[in-house]
C-alpha cells in the first residue's frame, strides 16, 4: 500500500468530502443540499460523540459543526470542546463553525482554539460555501504536502517505516488501518495499538513515530509489563543518588529520555493498580519527580501503548484504571491477526527471505509454490512473528534454490499444541508447558498466571524470554 492512499485519490480530483455536526435536521438538511449542488459529498451527524465516531472510521477534507447543541444552548462550550478534540485527533483538518447567535467573544474563542473560519446562522449560502472551499483546497495542499515529507523521511530512514519493507500493509484488511494510521502520525494524540501477540504493535509504534512531527527526536520503548513494583517508577521516572540501596548515581527515567519525542509503553494492561496511579499522574500533568528528588520535571512526550488484552473488560473488571485509559487511547488502532490478511503473507514471507538469506550468507531465489500455498493456507497462531520464525527455518534447511514445503516444518508446528506426556520432558521441557498453560488459563495475563505458578511477575518474564513464550 503506498503512503498516500486515500489521500492521494482524493488530491487527484475526486469529490471532497465534508462532515457536518448539528443537532437541527433542518438545519442538516439544508447544508446537505447546499454542499451537494457544489458535487461535495456530504456525512451529517448529530452530536459530537458521532462527529468523532466518523472521524476514526473514515478521512474527511473539512468539518462543519455548531457550537450549540441540546444539553448546552448558551455557551458553545459543548462545541469548543469538540473543536479541541477534532484538532487533537487531526491538526490538519480544518474545522469550520456555526453559531445561530452573534458573538465576537465566541468567535474568537473558536480562532484560537483552532477552528479555521466563523459563520453564524443564518448563513450566507455564497460565504459558506467560499470558506468551505478555501479550506478544502488549503487541506488537500498540506496533506499532499504532509505525505510527501513523510515519504521523503522515510526514504532517509530506510530501516524505519514503510521504506524498509518491514511493515507489509497491502491487504484489505489493512487498508483502513494505515488509513487511520495516516491520518493520526502526524498529530499529537495518544494512540493505543491493539491486537493479538505477533501481529506487529512495536513496529506500528515505529511507524506512527516515524510520520510524526517528532521523528527526529527519540523513540524511547519500556515494556512495562516486565518492571516490578520496586523498579517501575525509577525506570520510568529516574531517581537521584541514594533513593535506594543500588542507587549509585543520578539517572534519567524513560519519560526523560523521551522528552520531544515518543514513549512507548508495551504490554500496558499488565501494570499494578499502584504503578497505573503513578503513571497517570505524570500523562495527565506532565510532570514527574525523580525517586527521593522533590524537584518537579517538566517533561514534553507523546504516548504510544500496546497490548493484547481486552482493556475495556480489564476496566470493568476492575483492574484497570478508566481514566488511565482515557488518557491512553485518545485513538485506537487495533491490527488484524494474519490470518485475516492473506493477500500479505507472500509479501511478508518474501521480505523475510530476503532478510535472512543475507544474515546466512545463502544464495536462494525465492519459495516454490509448494510451499507458498503452505504458508498461505496455515492459521498463524503466532502471526507475523511466527512466519518470520518459520522463513528463517525454511533458509536454514533450504538444500536447493527454493525453500520447499518440508522446509518449513509447518507440520511440527501445526501440532506443537500437544505436548509429549510429562516424564518425558526435560525439566526445562516442562517448566515451558506449565508456562504455556498457565498464560492458557488466565487468557494471557501476565500477573494472574505468575500468581498461579507462585513466581514474581517479573521472574515470569524472564523465563518468557529465556523460552520464547509470547505472554
Amino acid at each position: 500500500m503506498s503512503l498516500s492512499g486515500d489521500s492521494a485519490d482524493r488530491a487527484a480530483g475526486s469529490a471532497a468530502r465534508i462532515l457536518i455536526a448539528d443537532d437541527q435536521r433542518d438545519v442538516l438538511d439544508a447544508l446537505r443540499l447546499l454542499l451537494k449542488g457544489e458535487s461535495y459529498e456530504v456525512e451529517c451527524v448529530t452530536s459530537p460523540a458521532l462527529v468523532l465516531e466518523a472521524l476514526s472510521a473514515r478521512q474527511f477534507d473539512a468539518v462543519l459543526i455548531d457550537l450549540n447543541y441540546a444539553r448546552d444552548t448558551t455557551s458553545g462550550q459543548e462545541g469548543l470542546e469538540l473543536l479541541e478534540k477534532v484538532r487533537a485527533l487531526d491538526p490538519g483538518l480544518p474545522v469550520v463553525v456555526m453559531t445561530a447567535w452573534a458573538s465576537v467573544d465566541v468567535a474568537v474563542e473558536s480562532m484560537r482554539r483552532g477552528a479555521r473560519d466563523f459563520v453564524e446562522k443564518p448563513w450566507d449560502n455564497a460565504r459558506l460555501l467560499s470558506v468551505v472551499g478555501t479550506q478544502v483546497e488549503l487541506a488537500r495542499a498540506l496533506r499532499k504536502g504532509r505525505l510527501l515529507e513523510a515519504e521523503n523521511r522515510i526514504l532517509r530512514h530506510p530501516e524505519g517505516g514503510w521504506a524498509g519493507g518491514r511493515l507489509i500493509a497491502e491487504s484489505a484488511a489493512m487498508r483502513p488501518v494505515m488509513e487511520l494510521v495516516e491520518r493520526v502520525a502526524p498529530s499529537e494524540a495518544n494512540v493505543l495499538v491493539t491486537g493479538e501477540h505477533g501481529t506487529g504493535k512495536s513496529l506500528m509504534a515505529r511507524v506512527i513515530h516515524d510520520l510524526s512531527p517528532r521523528s527526529e527526536e527519540a523513540l524511547v520503548t519500556v515494556n512495562t509489563g516486565a518492571l516490578s513494583e520496586t523498579v517501575f517508577e525509577s525506570e520510568l521516572f529516574g531517581h537521584v543518588r541514594g533513593a535506594f540501596t543500588d542507587a549509585k548515581e543520578e539517572r534519567a527515567g524513560r519519560f526523560e529520555l523521551a522528552h520531544g519525542g515518543t514513549l512507548f509503553l508495551d504490554e500496558i494492561a499488565n501494570i499494578t493498580p499502584a504503578q497505573q496511579a503513578k503513571l497517570l499522574q505524570v500523562v495527565e500533568t506532565g510532570e514527574l519527580e525523580r525517586v527521593g528528588s522533590s524537584r518537579t520535571r517538566k517533561v514534553d512526550v507523546r504516548i504510544l501503548s500496546a497490548t493484547n488484552a481486552d482493556l475495556q473488560a480489564e476496566v470493568e473488571s476492575g483492574r484497570f484504571r478508566q481514566d488511565l485509559l482515557f488518557r491512553l487511547n485518545t485513538v485506537t488502532i487495533h491490527l488484524p491477526p494474519l490470518r485475516d490478511r492473506r493477500e500479505d503473507v507472500g509479501l511478508l514471507a518474501g521480505r523475510f527471505l530476503e532478510r535472512h538469506a543475507r544474515r546466512y550468507r545463502k544464495r536462494l531465489a525465492g519459495i516454490d509454490d509448494g510451499a507458498m500455498k503452505a504458508l498461505v493456507t496455515y492459521p498463524w497462531p503466532g502471526n507475523v512473528r511466527e512466519l518470520d520464525h518459520v522463513i528463517e527455518r525454511g533458509v536454514l534447511m533450504a538444500r536447493g534454490e527454493e525453500i520447499a514445503e518440508e522446509d518449513l516444518g509447518l507440520s511440527q508446528a501445526a501440532g506443537a499444541s500437544v505436548a509429549p506426556r510429562l516424564e518425558d520432558m526435560t525439566l526445562e521441557e516442562a517448566e515451558r508447558v506449565m508456562i504455556q498453560r498457565a498464560l492458557e488459563r488466565h487468557g494471557g495475563n501476565v500477573t494472574d498466571a505468575a500468581k498461579a505458578l507462585g513466581l514474581s511477575r517479573s521472574a515470569l518474564y524472564r523465563r518468557l524470554e529465556k523460552y520464547d513464550v509470547d505472554a
